[in-house]
Formats: C-alpha cells, sequence, structure tokens
C-alpha cells in the first residue's frame, strides 16, 4: 500500500481516523490484566503468541502466586513452566521471566525500570513490550506500541510504506501528536480485533471505509 499525500494530510488523516474510532469504540484499552509494573511486563511477555484473554486466565493465580522479581527469579523452573503452560511456549517463556526478574532484582533493586533504555537492556524486551509497561504502567509515552493489528492496520490505512515495527513507529510518531500516541494504539487494536481483522476485514461495516486505500468494496 503506497502512502499518499503530504505529512500534513496524514496528520489531519490520523485525527480523523482518531476521531471514528473514539466514537466506535469508547472501550478500547490494554486488554492484559494487572496491578503493578511488574505484573505487566510478565503478562507481557505471556502474551507473545497466546491471546490476552488466556494470558489473563493463567495470571489470575500466578501473580498470587508470585508476588516480587525475587519469586520469579528464585522459583523452581519446572514448576514455573508448568504455572505458565497454557500460554504456549511455556519454557521459553518461563527461562526469560526467571532471567529477566534475576536482572531486576541485581540491577533495578526489584523494580520495573522506567525509561526505554532501561526496559530495552532486559533479555527478550524489544520497543513494543517496553511501550506497553511505560504507557500503561506509568503513563510515560516514549514511543507508539506496534503489535501484529498496529502494524496492520497502519499499512492498510496507507499511514507508512515501512515493513517493520521500527520503522512504522517511526513513521506514526512523525504523524501522530504525542498526547495521543497511547490511544491511537489502543484504538487501533481494538479495530484490528473487531474489525479489521487479517482475514477477511469487514470492510463493509467499517467506519473508516471512506479514508482507506485498501477497502475492498465500493463506496455506496
Amino acid at each position: 500500500m503506497n502512502v499518499s499525500g503530504s505529512q500534513g494530510e496524514l496528520k489531519k488523516k490520523v485525527f480523523e481516523i482518531i476521531d471514528l474510532l473514539e466514537k466506535e469504540h469508547p472501550d478500547a484499552k490494554i486488554a492484559l490484566k494487572f496491578s503493578n509494573p511488574l505484573e505487566l511486563l510478565i503478562a507481557t511477555i505471556l502474551a507473545a503468541q497466546c491471546t490476552d484473554e488466556r494470558v489473563n486466565q493463567v495470571t489470575r493465580s500466578l501473580f498470587k502466586k508470585y508476588r516480587t522479581a525475587e519469586d520469579y527469579a528464585n522459583a523452581d523452573l519446572a514448576t514455573l513452566e508448568q504455572d505458565i503452560k497454557p500460554t504456549g511456549f511455556y519454557r521459553k517463556k518461563a527461562q526469560r521471566i526467571k532471567e529477566v526478574c534475576r536482572i531486576l532484582v541485581e540491577k533495578f533493586n526489584s523494580e520495573v525500570p522506567r525509561s526505554m533504555d532501561e526496559l530495552l537492556s532486559l533479555p527478550g524486551v524489544a520497543r513494543k513490550t517496553a511501550n506497553i509497561v511505560l504507557s500503561n504502567a506509568y503513563g510515560i509515552d516514549e514511543g507508539i506500541i506496534v503489535d501484529t493489528h498496529v502494524f496492520r492496520l497502519a499499512k492498510r490505512l496507507g499511514l507508512t510504506e515501512s515493513k517493520t515495527r521500527e520503522k512504522i513507529e517511526e513513521d506514526l510518531m512523525k504523524i501522530v501528536p504525542k498526547e495521543k500516541w497511547k490511544r491511537f494504539a489502543d484504538l487501533l487494536i481494538f479495530h484490528g480485533r473487531r474489525v479489521c481483522k487479517a482475514k477477511n476485514p469487514q470492510c463493509g461495516i467499517c467506519v473508516l471505509k471512506n479514508l482507506c486505500p485498501s477497502r475492498t468494496i465500493s463506496n455506496p
């Protein structure tokens, strides 16, 4: 999908997208359940190639059993694997959780760091995870969350021609007002789940169809 229009035109388009999606998905917000930054970090690691609903089912009991970074760092690996098994790829995830929490204990006083650079220093933590933690746990916006839905919709809507999460994030940060970075991602994620699906997007009922160069139906 080719990007058409100047940066100014794209910024105007973004405002229109946000306005329409605010009306369509006023309930848009992070689906993962958490009560502190550590829980959100753990939930985000578990969410890799797993639905948020399944993660929430697992963390309901997991967060009662493991309450601190020390708890995870000192956990028996085999036991932790079984505790998170329903999320898939549980061996790799358990190892990563233990390693991340070991570093939190040793280098960050058992606290989840509040900066992008520090979060990215943790094994397996990329910008998507760091942005999720910073924006939702700390209210800090250093970037735009580019998950699979934002990746797909940004390209379909003609907001970017880039092919990597990092480049798409850079493109979006230039045209989305900083105060809307978190909200823009939340809205696109909800719209991606409910309407603009990877397979069989429901273009006929999409509120963005008049703005979308990827629509597959004719306008009335």
